[in-house]
């Protein structure tokens, strides 16, 4: 067959499988089927329980949700105090996150610095596997390629099976340590070879915390300031733990269940991660900003602001699917302590990198986005900036390249995903298998000779 009649082919061949694949307007409804694991009000089905970390976005009164200013809490410490007390020591605080999320209590000094320096000494990574899977094989997206990596780790390793307490520690602090290299080589490959820019392949550093080596990486001098580093590992201890339910960490979760190696569970987060309604959402942020400040022309007036989103609203602007990117959360209701703990940091490097005008773009994006929303749909629903309004503009001011945003999710929530797993592996007990109602009616065999 000629390319135009595979073509063809897969054109109508498309089209029945669609016909013959989707459901009928209410058949969930009907069945009572909680789409997405969601009750009516939008709250999660409680499937499992965790002691690592925890969303709180509203109370119940009387039967009645009412929503509350959000929290996030890792091991039963609210992340405002974790945050606030290593900025106040002025240190990175990411390491000492992966300790709190890993062993169930804050590290003392001594035990910090051993874990730290165990953390280092497994960042660099062999230069034949740099060279035989990173280089050799780049990719056109850095997720995938930090999937594969992931996978051919087990190769590497010469007990990857084992789901012991010991063995999974192993090697949850290696993933954690590789990681940055692994998703910065990816994007340095994918540049080089793909794209046609100049290859910097710099050595991890065993004394730097993970932010600082992901800047090191990253550029060409391996020169970075203090804030930036500092602003960078806030946003890795914001992205590194979320609860159980989320996409990814729930992935771990039910892979996991089923007895499979740490490498194989990671692999599939990661490919959940990859995904638009997940990880792939800061993105949409940048070139929805963009796109305003293009459509805007007077960024201090809020009628035009109002204007643009208005159109955005009605799918007239941007992608024109009604969506504000950055706007509104699955759990957090009137605020996303994420975003306001960011958005402070985000601010002081505005500040220092000269983009003060953009920072207050943003705000007044975040202040009248709900209130237009409001006022097309009609909805009075609680509505907040989620953490990847800020995120991507974070990282846009750090020079990370937009392709590195969602690997950068990735290198924070293997934290979490690594916790997960092990809690996992000594509570879970049972393979995760819910129930699937099969609704196509029953139909007989038909001989081949009798089809038409």
């Amino acid at each position: 067959m000629s390319k135009c009649e595979i073509d063809a082919y897969y054109s109508l061949a498309s089209e029945i499988v669609e016909t013959k694949n989707r459901f009928m307007p209410g058949v969930y409804d009907k069945y009572n089927v909680k789409r997405g694991l969601r009750n009516e009000d939008g709250s999660g089905v409680l499937v499992g329980l965790t002691e690592i970390g925890d969303v709180h976005a509203y109370i119940y009164d009387e039967g009645e949700k009412v929503p509350v200013e959000g929290r996030l809490v890792y091991r039963g410490i609210d992340v405002y105090d974790l945050v606030n007390g290593f900025i106040s020591d002025n240190r990175f605080g990411f390491e000492e996150c992966a300790y709190l999320l890993l062993f169930g209590d804050l590290p003392t000094k001594s035990e910090l610095d051993k874990f730290t320096c165990v953390l280092g000494s497994r960042r660099k990574i062999h230069e034949d596997f740099v060279r035989a899977n990173i280089l050799n094989a780049p990719s056109s997206n850095i997720m995938n390629k930090i999937a594969r990596l992931v996978l051919t780790m087990y190769s590497y390793d010469e007990n990857p099976d084992s789901t012991d307490v010991r063995n999974l520690l192993r090697q949850s602090i290696d993933l954690i340590a590789k990681f940055p290299a692994m998703a910065v080589y990816g994007y340095q490959a994918k540049a080089h070879y793909l794209d046609g820019k100049s290859l910097y392949i710099h050595n991890p550093d065993p004394e730097l915390s993970s932010s600082e080596n992901i800047l090191k990486l990253l550029r060409p001098s391996g020169e970075y300031t203090d804030l930036e580093a500092k602003v960078l590992d806030l946003a890795l201890v914001l992205h590194a733990e979320h609860g159980g339910g989320n996409n990814s960490t729930f992935a771990t979760h039910v892979v996991s269940s089923s007895g499979t190696d740490i490498y194989s569970s990671i692999a599939a987060a990661v490919g959940s991660l990859k995904g638009p309604k997940h990880g792939g959402a800061n993105h949409k942020v940048i070139e929805m900003m963009d796109e305003l400040k293009n459509e805007v022309k007077d960024w201090g007036s809020d009628e035009q602001i109002r204007d643009y989103l208005t159109r955005i609203i009605k799918k007239q602007a941007f992608d024109r699917t009604g969506l504000i990117y950055g706007i509104g959360h699955a759990v957090y209701t009137l605020s996303d302590p994420r975003c306001v703990l960011l958005k402070e940091q985000a601010e002081k490097l505005a500040k220092q990198v000269g983009r003060t005008d953009e920072f207050e773009l943003h705000k007044k994006v975040e202040k009248l986005a709900p209130e237009v929303f409001r006022e097309i749909k009609g909805i009075d629903k609680p509505m907040c900036a989620n953490i990847d309004f800020y995120s991507g503009f974070v990282y846009d001011m750090l020079g990370i390249p937009v392709e590195m945003n969602t690997p950068i999710f990735a290198v924070a929530r293997i934290v979490g995903w690594c916790a997960h797993i092990i809690e996992e592996h000594l509570n879970g007990g049972k393979i995760i298998r819910p129930a699937y109602k099969n609704i196509k009616k029953r139909c007989e065999y038909v001989k081949m000779s009798d089809r038409v």
